[in-house]
């Protein structure tokens, strides 16, 4: 039997514009473009790492 693996709706609230090119890349490595766009993501410890430094450009939601 497989383990499910679960999901985030990532979205990009604010821009990146200012901001250092570590946390650009960090955006557009979540497959984030434009304010607004938004990605689903399988959880693991690396997607959620890229999410710490970033939380504070965007919103996490879970998917069912």
């Amino acid at each position: 039997m497989e383990k499910a693996t679960k999901k985030i709706k990532v979205t990009l609230l604010k821009s990146t514009a200012g901001r250092v090119e570590s946390v650009k890349a960090t955006i557009e490595a979540l497959g984030l473009k434009k304010i607004r766009s938004s990605n689903v993501l399988s959880v693991n410890p690396q997607i959620m790492g890229m999410i710490d430094k970033v939380k504070h450009l965007i919103k996490v939601e879970d998917v069912k």
